[in-house]
């Protein structure tokens, strides 16, 4: 249902951005956005669009990273700039997605994709 991608090997101060599509018999999403999972650590909210149309950043990223969507093709994008090494991470990006054909919205995760931020 997700499909994340985009992440990589960048230099400290570079740019990446990661995108993550949704597909299936979507009627429709109501929120979508990224966690993250550093090794050793627990993982947390990077950021996330609300089903009221705002935006949630981490205290840790706010200024740097960047999350929007394209609705037209149930897609949810992270530009990070300005990079560290302490934002070496897998990311993963959920979404709740409201089925065609049911009543209730389910949370979905992709895959995660490999960002590492070093020199």
């Amino acid at each position: 249902q997700l499909q994340a991608s985009g992440g990589g090997l960048v230099q400290p101060g570079g740019s990446l951005r990661v995108s993550c599509a949704a597909s299936g018999s979507i009627f429709s999403i109501e929120v979508m956005g990224w966690y993250r999972q550093a090794p050793g650590k627990q993982r947390e909210l990077v950021a996330g669009l609300t089903s009221t149309g705002g935006t949630i950043y981490a205290d840790a990223v706010k200024g740097r990273f960047t999350i929007s969507r394209d609705n037209a093709k149930n897609t949810v994008y992270l530009q990070m700039n300005g990079l560290k090494p302490e934002d070496t991470a897998i990311y993963y990006c959920y979404a709740g997605i409201l089925s065609s054909g049911y009543v209730s919205t389910r949370l979905y995760w992709g895959q995660g994709t490999q960002v590492t931020v070093s020199s």
